[in-house]
């Protein structure tokens, strides 16, 4: 029975690690493939096109199976962390903002935005007047997706404090800060500044995720 009981443990063990593992994987992933893309597709300049855009044109299918694998991978992350927080600050809406965070990267890949701003090259030069119902939808996703990582950070770094790890709580309250602020759709730069806010925001989730990692029981 005890021999049973241990073999179920290492298992459930093994699971999580799995699980966590997504986090660590998930980020790296997004920000390279768009970090080539973004270099390597014709007509397309970070500096006046967000990077959603890249699920447009002859290419545009790498972006959009991009933003599904990374959402997958997060929304497992999440199950991760439900698994790992089971009591505590956090352990409810923490892996539920994450989910949150999963879902919106999930629905921006299937639901693309609107050709605009030139790209894919023969698009019009300024934005669309009207949006159809998948540029819609696509619009929310990005909201979506940025409150719920911003606000899942600030739970979390609410359960560092209260665990006594000033350092990590500090830390995570800055990304969510500078998550937010970057991703203000407002002013100049707004294309450079949302590709550095979803760095920083996958980075953070990667750091939690190998910290998850080293604590699973």
């Amino acid at each position: 029975m005890l021999i049973m009981t241990t073999t179920t443990s290492a298992t459930t063990t093994d699971l999580t690690r799995t699980l966590l593992g997504a986090g660590v994987v998930a980020g790296p992933l997004f920000v390279g493939v768009v970090a080539v893309q973004a270099f390597t597709r014709n007509g397309f300049d970070l500096r006046r096109h967000p990077l959603s855009m890249l699920s447009l044109g002859q290419y545009g299918w790498i972006q959009v199976t991009n933003f599904i694998v990374a959402g997958v991978l997060s929304l497992l992350f999440a199950v991760g962390v439900a698994r790992s927080l089971s009591t505590g600050p956090g352990s409810t809406w923490g892996p539920r903002l994450l989910a949150l965070f999963g879902a919106g990267l999930v629905i921006g890949g299937i639901f693309t935005a609107d050709p605009a701003l030139g790209f894919p090259p023969g698009a019009p030069a300024g934005y669309p007047e009207t949006l159809s119902v998948h540029g819609m939808i696509h619009a929310f996703a990005p909201p979506m997706a940025f409150l719920s990582i911003i606000a899942a950070c600030l739970i979390i770094a609410r359960r560092f404090a209260a665990e006594g790890l000033r350092r990590a709580a500090v830390l995570t309250r800055v990304i969510a800060v500078a998550c937010f602020v970057f991703g203000i759709p407002v002013g100049p730069g707004f294309s450079v500044r949302l590709f550095i806010a979803v760095a920083l925001a996958f980075a953070w989730i990667a750091a939690y995720a190998v910290y998850l990692r080293r604590h699973v029981s």
